[in-house]
C-alpha cells in the first residue's frame, strides 16, 4: 500500500510503498476513505510524542470502511462504514470499567503508538470497543473529522466544561479543535469569544457564531476578553496549546471559572506557568480534556445527523496523499483556519 513515512524527526516525509497490515486479534484492518491533518501530527512529526519509534506513518484522525477483520471480532463486517476515536481503549482496565475510555492505562492511538492513516489502510485495535457507525449520510471526510477534533472539543465543551445556556466561552486557538468548539459552544446556547492571531480563522469563528472575535497578536487577549464580558469568562478552553495561551485562558476567567486545556503542551516548549494565585483567591477549575470514548458517540452523531451540528462546514481544503508531507511540514509555520482533509 501506499502510506506517508518519516524516518528522521522534522525532516521532509515521503509517500511509499509500505506493507499492508494484518489485523490483530480482536482487531480490524481499515480501508482509509479520508484523514484528518491535525496539529498533533504535527508534534509527532517534530518529536514531541515519547510513543513514536521511527520508521512511522502518522495519521489519527480516520473514517473508512472496514477491509478485514480479526479472530474475535463480534460486532463488525467487511463492508462496514466505521470510524474511530484517536485514543483506542483496551476495554478492560480499571479506567474503562468505569467508562473513562479516553484515558485508558493501555490505550493505543493510531499515528502514535502504531502507524496511522495517512495510508491506504491502517490496523486498529479492539474494534468492538473502539469503532463507531458511520451513519450513510454522513461522508468520509466529515466522519474523519470527528475521531480528534470535533469529539474532543464536543467533550471538552459539554461534558469537561459544562457550557451552559447565556454563560461567556473563551476560545484561544481557531484551529479545527478550537472551530469546533466555538460552533458547539454556540449550539449550546453560550456567547463565545473567539481567540487567535490569523484573520481567516477569526473570520471561520464568526462565520460560526463567535460574539466576539479577538486578535491576540499585540495586546493582552485575556484582558479584552474580562473587557468584553464584565469580569471575565465562564468557560474558557486553550485549544491551541502552549504556556501563552493557557496562561490567558486562565487569566480570563471571573471567579469560580473553569479552564479547559484542550491543546497539547509539549515538554519541549518549557514550562507552562499558570497564576495559581488567582487560581486558589477565585476558586478556579484547572481540567483537562484529551478526546472522548466511542461509547459517548450517540448523542454527538445525533446532532450531526439533525444538522444541529455542522462539522462538514470545517472542512475547508481536500488534499491527496502525495500532497500530505508537504501539508504536514508547514503546520508549524502556516496559521491554520479550518480543517484539512487527506483522501489516500
Amino acid at each position: 500500500m501506499r502510506a506517508v513515512v518519516f524516518e528522521r524527526y522534522g525532516e521532509r516525509a515521503e509517500v511509499r510503498e509500505v506493507p499492508e497490515p494484518r489485523p490483530g486479534p480482536g482487531g480490524v484492518v481499515v480501508r482509509v476513505e479520508a484523514t484528518g491533518l491535525c496539529r498533533s501530527d504535527w508534534h509527532g512529526w517534530m518529536g514531541h510524542d515519547p510513543d513514536i519509534v521511527l520508521p512511522h506513518v502518522p495519521g489519527h484522525e480516520l473514517a473508512g470502511v472496514v477491509e478485514a477483520v480479526g479472530s474475535g471480532v463480534v460486532n463488525w463486517r467487511p463492508g462496514d462504514r466505521v470510524t474511530v476515536p484517536f485514543v483506542c481503549a483496551c476495554g478492560t482496565c480499571a479506567d474503562c470499567a468505569a467508562g473513562q475510555h479516553q484515558v485508558c492505562a493501555r490505550q493505543t492511538q493510531p499515528g502514535f503508538t502504531h502507524w496511522g492513516s495517512f495510508a491506504e489502510y491502517v490496523p486498529l485495535e479492539h474494534a468492538d470497543v473502539n469503532l463507531v457507525a458511520v451513519p450513510d449520510e454522513l461522508s468520509y471526510a466529515t466522519a474523519a473529522g470527528l475521531g480528534c477534533r470535533f469529539a474532543t472539543a464536543f467533550r471538552a465543551v459539554v461534558a469537561q466544561g459544562r457550557a451552559a445556556p447565556g454563560e461567556w466561552v473563551c476560545v484561544y486557538g481557531c484551529g479545527g479543535v478550537g472551530l469546533s468548539a466555538v460552533m458547539i459552544a454556540v449550539a449550546a446556547g453560550a456567547r463565545v469569544i473567539a481567540v487567535d492571531t490569523a484573520p481567516a480563522a477569526l473570520d471561520l469563528a464568526r462565520k460560526f457564531g463567535a460574539a466576539h472575535c479577538v486578535d491576540g497578536a499585540g495586546q493582552d487577549p485575556a484582558a479584552v476578553v474580562r473587557e468584553l464580558t464584565g469580569g471575565g469568562a465562564q468557560l474558557s478552553l486553550d485549544a491551541l496549546g502552549s504556556p501563552g495561551t493557557a496562561a490567558a485562558s486562565v487569566a480570563g476567567l471571573r471567579r469560580r471559572g473553569r479552564h479547559v486545556q484542550v491543546g497539547l503542551l509539549p515538554a519541549a516548549g518549557g514550562a507552562t506557568v499558570l497564576p495559581m494565585e488567582r487560581v486558589i483567591g477565585w476558586e478556579l477549575e484547572i481540567l483537562g480534556s484529551h478526546g472522548m470514548a466511542a461509547h459517548a458517540y450517540p448523542p454527538m452523531m445525533e446532532l450531526v445527523r439533525s444538522g444541529a451540528l455542522r462539522p462538514d462546514l470545517l472542512v475547508t481544503a481536500t488534499i491527496p496523499l502525495e500532497a500530505a508531507p508537504a501539508a504536514l511540514a508547514a503546520m508549524g509555520t502556516t496559521p491554520g483556519g479550518g480543517v484539512t482533509i487527506i483522501r489516500p
